[in-house]
């Protein structure tokens, strides 16, 4: 009967130490002697006198020694506690399938222990089961879990970090189900297989508040713009639920709410709830509190301006509704640089600060008291310049417009960086400056930190035209240097450096049509001053009788050739926005049997003076979000009939179209305007006439435009025209009321307007590519006359498009347009002129 008391007795002590830790079918913890027995109702004190550990194959064993607590030397009272706490220490670790603790031996008043464990094994490889190749790459890089033991923790961790990944995808009802297998390869290693089921991406089937009052539901929902409900009008769907983005869009919606006035107002609670198997609803407990009302603004530690024009200035009225978004924008954020920020760091007030503090809340009126902050005006000391590799130091210096030795004004450094990215040379979202103030002598350093980019494009294209397929070849090497051209050091692989731009492009297919151009660009002429210099050239030479057995006088020919030389100037006045350019032109035209003009056979020279007024404000070259482009150009040439002594009413048109007269005026103005976030929306507006000095000559053969279609050059060079796209029309396909089709398509027409409505918005903005989706809408005409121009008959056109810059290739687009009036003369077969797709590639980004 003592034995059995014994018996029981050792259990319950040993039970109590394991109740806390259960394990599928674990092996019973023991106590066994050898070659002794314990009296369990007469406890006797003991001095261990060692401590060993069996089983283990990875464990340090001194470690697991002390995590038992029996240590050498220490007393022990046997049987007691300490026994079975050094076993519950053990087992909670979580590192075993067994836990046993002998006694060896009792030697005098000196206890011997063993501890005999077996290990559990360790994790070799985890198996995803269930998912696509993307989705295992994406999972496996969370999971680093290779020898790590198998347990509960293991798997806990890795069934959270693959059901937080697929949650964020919108998998909300994610299975994790675990399954391991031994690795032949590893001894004590498993492979653990993880089955996933996704189960169905959910939406959003209900979104319900409650505590709104001056809030609609219908008002907050669409304050969450990235989590939207389901309804059976979105054609569409409601898009998958994101956690990530409904995260953001509770913290937005109640932004809105305090820049509406509630500045109290707080989510109080939230959930997301199972709806369905394919759904989720949405409950949202908000407070909304009161609506507050601006009170009184006041200013204090003000000396420059007094109180009265800084009011003016933050233009916010007493009675207006509160919103801290607004008070920030007209202290510190206006874009345009209207707020009071701008107005002290404009003039050199370098560490200028603002700090709003609500002084009294009364009822549901707040008053402010603006603390100012003016410290000293600074003057711009160092100008120093990092990160340009390749580019040379006077190349970018010259854009910088913060001088030594001015003043600091905040403007001049956003101008700076504006222009240094408009160089092309440097990745726009790595320019950075840095102003390092020195307050002991009221100077300061400016750091600009740049990164190079390739720069350099290539047009390498194919295409069809009259038949046959056309190659194209274009070559732009935009940071070149001419004076390092016989340095061969300097190649790589061409001279780079000094800002230069150099092109040269070739479009041939064959004999029937040959096509090569060049320029050359030096943006500061000697290197001191904003005065550019351009020289180009072209030849073109188009044979539609090439082949036939036809002699060298009938066959039908044109050649035409050009070189154009110009200077600019920044100008200073009305602002350093304004260009002027003088270009000179000389145009060599020669017919040979070529139909279509004035006259077929014989040669005509165009000799022109070309004047161009512009301003550029744009913020970016590539997309602009705000900023104006504007450029008026008169081209000219000597009124040869004036001069001459020729009768016109009696010259044939060989004579009387000898050397071009006429005198062409074009016009065009785009401007942007951020509508919301980066959502952009163009305006453009686009015109051109071609005038006569007399109507006995007539007008110019050469020269006209050519409205519709991708404004590409391509095959059809239209030789002495001026190209226009028109998304959703085919090239050249609107023509005048009445006109010849063949002939007007062919020569082009004297008149022409076009307007541009797009919104845009970039999809990609990075180092490598930046890309933008567009809607649009076009409306645009052309005319024989003036006396029939009319700007607001036009042929309208809407769809939408993509376009993406690539450094090497320049700005590639794709459009579809769908045009919504016929062109008169047009057949059916041809669509009526209309056309869905165009595509460019290298378009420059100004409209002629």
């Amino acid at each position: 009967m003592k034995k059995i008391y014994q018996l029981v007795f050792f259990l319950l002590i040993s039970s109590s130490a394991f109740a806390q830790f259960p394990k599928p079918n674990p092996a019973p913890p023991s106590l066994k002697i050898n070659g002794s027995e314990l009296d369990y109702f007469s406890p006797k004190e003991y001095i261990i006198g060692g401590t060993t550990v069996s089983g283990t194959q990875y464990l340090d064993k001194e470690v697991l020694i002390t995590l038992s607590k029996l240590n050498k030397g220490d007393r022990i009272v046997l049987p007691g506690e300490a026994t079975a706490n050094a076993i519950k220490n053990l087992w909670a670790q979580g590192l075993f399938d067994d836990v046993q603790l002998n006694i060896d031996r009792i030697t005098g008043d000196s206890v011997f222990f063993d501890i005999a464990v077996v290990e559990r094994p360790r994790l070799s490889s985890i198996e995803l089961k269930g998912l696509r190749k993307s989705e295992r790459t994406a999972i496996s890089e969370k999971l680093n879990e290779s020898g790590k033991i198998i347990n509960d923790n293991l798997y806990n961790t890795t069934r959270r970090t693959i059901t937080n990944y697929l949650l964020e995808k919108g998998f909300f009802f994610t299975k994790v189900e675990f399954k391991t297998r031994k690795d032949s390869a590893q001894d004590n290693s498993q492979i653990l297989e993880a089955w996933v089921d996704k189960g169905n991406r959910v939406k959003v089937h209900e979104i319900v508040f409650t505590g709104n009052k001056d809030f609609s539901s219908a008002k907050l929902k669409k304050y969450l713009k990235k989590t939207k409900q389901q309804a059976f009008y979105k054609v569409f769907g409601s898009g998958k639920f994101s956690k990530e983005k409904y995260q953001e869009d509770k913290l937005k919606m109640i932004a809105k709410m305090h820049a509406k006035g509630y500045r109290d107002a707080e989510i109080l609670k939230d959930s997301v709830y199972k709806y369905n198997d394919k759904s989720v609803g949405i409950k949202i407990d908000l407070h909304e509190g009161p609506k507050y009302y601006f009170g009184n603004i006041t200013f204090v530690g003000n000396a420059k301006y007094p109180t009265k024009f800084l009011q003016q200035v933050l233009a916010i009225k007493k009675g207006e509704v509160f919103s801290e978004e607004k008070l920030e924008k007209k202290l510190n954020n206006d874009p345009n640089n209207g707020d009071i920020n701008s107005l002290y760091t404009d003039d050199g007030y370098l560490t200028f600060n603002a700090e709003p503090v609500q002084t009294k809340v009364y009822g549901d009126t707040v008053d402010l008291e603006i603390r100012l902050v003016e410290g000293q005006q600074f003057t711009n000391n160092r100008i120093i310049l990092k990160g340009n590799t390749i580019t040379n130091d006077r190349v970018v210096m010259r854009q910088i417009r913060t001088k030594p030795g001015e003043k600091f004004k905040k403007n001049d450094l956003i101008r700076t960086v504006r222009e240094i990215d408009a160089l092309g040379n440097f990745d726009e979202a790595k320019t950075s400056p840095l102003p390092k103030p020195n307050p002991a002598d009221g100077t300061v350093d400016i750091e600009y930190t740049v990164e190079e980019k390739p720069s350099d494009q290539i047009e390498l294209s194919g295409g069809f035209g009259a038949g046959r397929i056309i190659g194209t070849l274009g070559l732009t090497f935009n940071n070149f240097s001419l004076r390092n051209l016989f340095n061969i050091n300097a190649y790589k692989p061409l001279p780079k450096g000094d800002g230069q731009k150099l092109s040269i492009r070739g479009q041939t297919n064959g004999k029937f049509y040959q096509s090569y151009s060049f320029s050359f660009s030096e943006p500061w002429l000697g290197g001191d001053k904003p005065v550019s210099f351009g020289i180009s050239g072209f030849t073109s030479l188009s044979n539609y009788s090439y082949g036939l057995n036809t002699s060298a006088d009938a066959q039908q020919r044109i050649r035409l050739n050009g070189i154009t030389v110009s200077i600019g100037k920044v100008l200073n006045w009305p602002d350093n926005f304004f260009q002027i350019t003088h270009a000179l032109n000389l145009q060599q035209f020669i017919l040979n049997n070529y139909p279509g003009y004035k006259f077929s056979t014989g040669t005509s020279y165009n000799l022109n003076l070309q004047e161009v007024l512009s301003r550029d404000s744009r913020d970016s070259p590539i997309f602009p979000k705000s900023g104006s482009y504007l450029r008026f150009t008169l081209q000219l040439t000597p009124p040869y009939s004036l001069m001459n002594k020729v009768n016109y009413a009696t010259a044939s048109d060989k004579e009387r179209y000898k050397f071009s007269e006429y005198h062409k005026w074009k016009f065009e103005a785009q401007w942007f305007q951020r509508v919301v976030g980066n959502l952009v929306i163009k305006a453009q507006a686009q015109f051109g006439f071609l005038g006569q000095y007399n109507s006995a000559v007539g007008q110019s053969p050469f020269e006209r435009f050519k409205l519709g279609g991708d404004g590409m050059m391509g095959f059809d060079f239209l030789q002495g025209s001026e190209i226009i796209a028109m998304r959703g029309y085919a090239n050249n396909a609107v023509i005048p009321l009445g006109a010849n089709v063949a002939q007007a398509q062919q020569s082009g027409s004297p008149i022409f307007n076009k307007y541009v409505l797009e919104l845009r918005y970039p999809v990609i903005d990075t180092e490598q590519a930046k890309a933008f989706i567009v809607a649009f809408a076009e409306g645009g005409n052309t005319w024989d006359r003036f006396r029939d121009f009319n700007p607001f008959n036009v042929r309208r056109s809407a769809g939408v498009g993509a376009k993406i810059f690539l450094p090497i290739f320049g700005l590639l687009g794709i459009d579809y347009g769908y045009g919504f009036d016929k062109i008169p003369g047009i057949s059916a077969a041809n669509n009526y002129g209309r056309q869905g797709f165009t595509f460019s590639i290298a378009q420059q980004l100004g409209g002629f």
